[in-house]
């Protein structure tokens, strides 16, 4: 069976890394598959550029003056959400059209229309939507955030309305959407149960197929050895490490002031440990107001490092508002390190509270903090953790998986 990914890169963005992550899986187990992307920045042959850059820019460019306009050329929120109005002609490509089954992942940003995936069911081809976000489940946000629009039909949307209309630009893309899923053969694929959980309470996927299969990870990668120790690493040699990553750390949802707060709280109360951030920031003096010692190591472009990073930490922290599958957590606890969260996400699929890692009570920063000081000075068998996250999120189970949705067994 010929199969071909769809997603917006092969790199930019956790999507993208996870898609060719996907593709490496599917490939390795003897899949007949290719991924197709706008923004190729692998020299893999398997992954094919869809068309070039200028051509990719023209459904980006009108998708987004629709949504300029229709917010009343505000642009705070203008990439905060999608509308699927435009995208690439992709049924027509000659990877796509010989394809016997086609995997959409992150398709936005003017990649994919939602008539051109109406295109693609119509086809005749098996159609597998992976969700990374919740846009698959509400008209237009990528995150809802406190919003609950999507268990209705949406409209009066907080992020395309200041008018409190409720047959807005949410409401008819959550329609078109509708339409699409009603009319169109699609099994969906959600990356967390908390996901899928969102998925089924919402008034557009109430009814559609959603399997529950995590994104692929490199477990095995940081089961090895680390490469650099400590002190290459610019590290202290005997501190409790507590490790705190993220494409960008000042990103709204990742709530970094909380992750200061409970550091502060653990600071105040011992014991002695030390905090380590990787990631890209804007203002990174606001880690100034830590009263626990810290090293910023700045955005972590070899995997090695990252790695040898992961297997000298104590505790691997998250202090995101709420997270699909936050993939530092699966990354830290491979290496053997204890994560701690909010469980306000997929996080409840990688933790099992005071076992292997400490989910701790939503907005509470003390009891993030406890959390904390209990990875630091709790024993733990690293052997115990890797096991536990190799079972459920390592690229031959993720890929077997997906193989039996290919086929239909599943």
């Amino acid at each position: 069976m010929k199969t071909v990914i769809i997603n917006h890169s092969d790199t930019r963005g956790g999507a993208s890394v996870v898609s060719y992550r996907l593709l490496k899986a599917l490939k390795a187990e003897g899949a007949d598959v290719k991924m197709l992307v706008c923004h190729k920045a692998t020299d893999d042959p398997d992954v094919i550029t869809a068309a070039p850059k200028w051509r990719c820019r023209i459904p980006f460019i009108a998708e987004h003056l629709g949504i300029f306009a229709a917010n009343g050329f505000d642009r705070s929120s203008l990439f905060k959400i999608s509308t699927g109005s435009d995208g690439l002609p992709l049924h027509r490509h000659p990877l796509v059209k010989s394809a016997d089954a086609v995997i959409l992942n992150w398709v936005n940003q003017g990649m994919l229309s939602l008539d051109t995936i109406r295109k693609l069911a119509d086809s005749g081809k098996r159609i597998i939507w992976t969700m990374h976000d919740m846009w698959n489940l509400t008209g237009i946000c990528h995150h809802a955030g406190s919003c609950s629009g999507y268990l209705r039909q949406c409209g009066k949307c907080p992020l395309i309305n200041k008018k409190e209309k409720l047959n807005d630009l949410s409401h008819d893309i959550l329609l078109r959407k509708k339409e699409l899923y009603n009319s169109c053969d699609i099994h969906f694929v959600a990356v967390s149960n908390w996901l899928a959980g969102l998925a089924r309470r919402s008034s557009l996927m109430a009814h559609s197929r959603i399997s529950v299969i995590p994104n692929a990870f490199p477990i095995e990668d940081f089961l090895n050895p680390p490469d650099y120790d400590r002190n290459s690493l610019g590290l202290p040699a005997h501190k409790p490490l507590i490790v705190m990553g993220a494409a960008r750390l000042d990103d709204p949802i990742k709530n970094l002031p909380m992750a200061i707060k409970a550091l502060n709280i653990l600071a105040d109360k011992g014991p002695d440990a030390h905090a380590v951030f990787y990631g890209g920031i804007r203002h990174a003096e606001i880690l100034n107001s830590l009263r626990l010692p810290f090293t910023y190591m700045g955005t972590i472009d070899e995997p090695a490092k990252l790695r040898s990073l992961m297997h000298h930490a104590s505790a691997v922290l998250s202090s995101s508002d709420y997270e699909t599958l936050p993939g530092t957590l699966i990354e830290g606890q491979a290496a053997g390190a204890i994560p701690v969260s909010f469980g306000n996400g997929g996080q409840s699929d990688i933790i099992d509270h005071l076992s292997s890692g400490y989910i701790a009570r939503t907005g509470d920063a003390d009891d993030l903090a406890a959390g904390l000081g209990w990875a630091v000075t709790h024993p733990h068998d690293p052997d115990f953790l890797a096991d536990s996250v190799r079972r459920r999120f390592s690229a031959r189970a993720v890929a077997r998986r997906y193989l039996e949705l290919l086929s239909g067994r599943s």
